[in-house]
């Protein structure tokens, strides 16, 4: 498979290359040449699958065939090894949890994959890669957990001061070996910005090689696409019409079920669940994408202002505004709508849910007032525990903590604090 840039001004190249360079020369994104559907008995079919063999036939036409089917079965069963249970909360709407991974996040999927994708083709090589990941959240932790160890390849995670939650912080700032983490006076934006700059910086990129982990990167966006059909093996025999409500930020998330979608998986909508940064569902409603500066919420994994991967879905729809419109809604919510709806949740359900799962099933029930046939599944994209301030405050109940996050909280936070970008360069050539 090839894959070209979204600004079609870069040559199209292999999937090998891609995931090296994480970015297109031109500064694009790069999406796959072509999209070839599975066949219907597979989705017929699918609970007779294990959820490795559902991943290894979904991604094999976009890996091959620089990555030999051996190899490609190992990097999806090492990815794939905790559970993807989908919860009902009602007739209505459901929960895929996402968070039973190490770093108990959704991101943990795209990190594991990629990391090994990354060491399979650094395996014979003496040079080293820097990983180069900006985070608002659970990216750093995931990034840090995938590729720790991983050989001739370093990491560095900008994350914006005071903005992601204690638990997130100590996920990527304590590991240590090839781990380096950058706290950085300001936002998210300003940390992808960077990231960004440095891709662009030849004076950087003539002495280093780096590449990207942020959902930018093919090898970290595409795999999420399993998750959506894991949870439809789980629900299709007992749903029609089944939607997923995703806490959106980025837009990777969202856009790879829409990938999944394009595989042929039977998804009648998607809801695109917002914070106070909601460019896209503005953009729904008059048809003007403009990105702000992103606001800090309660559910910072999704503070963004400036949405990378929406590009790629107005690719997928080939910029056809009505056809994205059939196939999106989406809703925006404040930080007090999110706590109300994790009271809702707790009270109704007896199920604790994190911010972002709250957002998402807001999403779910507007989504549901026009469309009361549909069966709706929101994603919990990361465990409850991980914004212990936010949901003991509004629950009022304390909340053990996994063994996953036991395991950091003990130890000694290592960061470099920065400013600028002059201060990034200086770090990575140092």
């Amino acid at each position: 498979m090839n894959y070209y840039s979204l600004n079609h001004k870069a040559p199209n190249t292999t999937f090998e290359n891609v995931v090296v360079k994480g970015l297109a020369p031109d500064k694009g994104l790069y999406f796959p040449e072509s999209i070839t559907p599975l066949p219907k008995a597979f989705f017929d079919n699918i609970d007779e699958l294990s959820n490795s063999e559902i991943a290894f036939t979904a991604i094999k036409q976009f890996v091959s065939p620089e990555i030999p089917e051996d190899v490609l079965k190992t990097i999806v069963e090492e990815t794939l090894s905790f559970d993807f249970p989908v919860v009902k909360l009602n007739d209505n709407i459901s929960t895929l949890e996402l968070f039973h991974g190490p770093t108990m996040a959704f991101k943990d999927v795209g990190a594991r994959f990629m990391a090994r994708c990354l060491g399979y083709f650094n395996k014979d090589n003496d040079n080293e890669v820097t990983v180069l990941v900006a985070t608002s959240g659970d990216t750093g932790g995931a990034v840090a957990n995938g590729f720790l160890g991983v050989k001739g390849v370093n990491v560095v995670i900008l994350y914006p001061s005071g903005k992601v939650s204690d638990i997130q912080e100590k996920q990527l700032t304590t590991l240590g070996q090839n781990i380096k983490a950058l706290e950085v006076n300001g936002t998210f934006d300003d940390c992808q910005a960077m990231v960004k700059t440095a891709f662009l910086d030849e004076s950087l990129t003539s002495k280093m090689q780096l590449t990207s982990a942020n959902s930018i990167n093919v090898a970290r966006w595409l795999p999420q696409l399993f998750y959506f059909m894991f949870a439809y093996k789980q629900l299709h025999k007992k749903y029609n019409d089944i939607v997923f409500s995703v806490p959106s930020g980025n837009f990777g998330n969202i856009c790879a079920g829409m990938m999944a979608q394009q595989l042929g998986l039977p998804i009648k909508h998607f809801v695109a669940s917002n914070n106070a940064n909601n460019v896209v569902t503005r953009y729904l409603i008059s048809q003007l994408y403009e990105p702000k500066p992103s606001v800090q919420t309660i559910s910072n994994a999704m503070d963004v202002g400036a949405p990378s991967n929406f590009i790629r879905i107005e690719e997928i729809y080939k910029n056809n505004f009505e056809a994205l419109k059939e196939n999106l809604s989406s809703y925006s919510f404040t930080d007090e709508e999110t706590k109300a709806a994790l009271l809702e949740i707790y009270k109704n359900y007896g199920y604790v849910a994190d911010p972002h799962g709250a957002v998402g099933y807001l999403g779910c029930k507007n989504y549901l007032k026009e469309n009361p046939e549909a069966h709706c599944v929101f994603l919990e994209t990361a465990h409850p525990t991980k914004f212990l301030d936010v949901v003991e405050e509004v629950i009022k109940e304390e909340q053990p903590l996994p063994e996953q996050i036991k395991s950091v909280m003990g130890k000694e936070k290592e960061a470099t604090v920065i400013s600028t970008y002059e201060d990034l360069k200086q770090f990575l050539l140092n």
